[in-house]
């Protein structure tokens, strides 16, 4: 039969481990790993040297489950992956125990209740686009050249401009320029737009749209 091998942790270290380590140890703890650390992103090094250590027949025992996961996820797989390696985990709080076949079964419903709120999240965003596609709104970062942008290129383009003039007049890349004209025509070439055509031009396109 293996050991009991506890963990503890806290967020910050104003708090007391004492709770968790003193529970842990009525439990017949034979050693202890604590971290001070968040939960989400915050290295564990004593988690780790925890995980190193453990050994077949040997059970990671937590004082409650948020002690060790990031997320019903991240907790899900830590312990998947301690089956796989022959070690049990406890959990008092919660009075789980994956020694035992009820414990088994808890963790088996736990992993459907996870996969089934990934599926949920799937549906919703899925039935969110077509809801926003119904209403004419497409998704992703929006259009650098409006519709009357992309008039405005082509008027200017028309007039023989370059098309890093265009993007200076319209207010947009030279890249977006190229790539909405499909031009790789350089710098030279071309006669230049009227000055008072450019101002036109450039003035319309600083004017409210629809009244706005």
């Amino acid at each position: 039969m293996g050991d009991l091998l506890g963990y503890a942790r806290v967020s910050t270290a104003d708090q007391d481990l004492a709770l968790q380590t003193d529970a842990l140890t009525q439990a017949g703890c034979v050693r202890l790993f604590t971290d001070v650390a968040s939960g989400m992103l915050t290295p564990r090094p004593e988690l780790d040297k925890l995980l190193d250590h453990l050994r077949k027949g040997d059970t990671l025992v937590v004082w409650r489950l948020d002690r060790l996961g990031r997320s019903l996820r991240h907790l899900l797989e830590l312990v998947e992956q301690l089956g796989q390696r022959g070690v049990g985990f406890r959990s008092l709080t919660e009075f789980i125990d994956t020694t035992t076949p009820g414990g088994r079964l808890v963790f088996s419903i736990f992993g459907a209740l996870a996969e089934f709120e990934r599926a949920l999240i799937v549906e919703r965003t899925k039935a969110g686009l077509a809801a926003a596609r119904a209403q004419g709104r497409v998704g992703g970062r929006p259009r650098a050249l409006t519709a009357e942008k992309r008039s405005a290129v082509e008027q200017l383009r028309a007039g023989g401009a370059s098309p890093s003039a265009i993007a200076a007049a319209v207010g947009v890349s030279e890249r977006t320029v190229r790539r909405f004209l499909g031009d790789r025509v350089g710098e030279r070439g071309g006669a230049r737009v009227s000055s008072g055509e450019h101002v036109r031009l450039v003035t319309a396109l600083m004017q409210p749209i629809d009244g706005t």
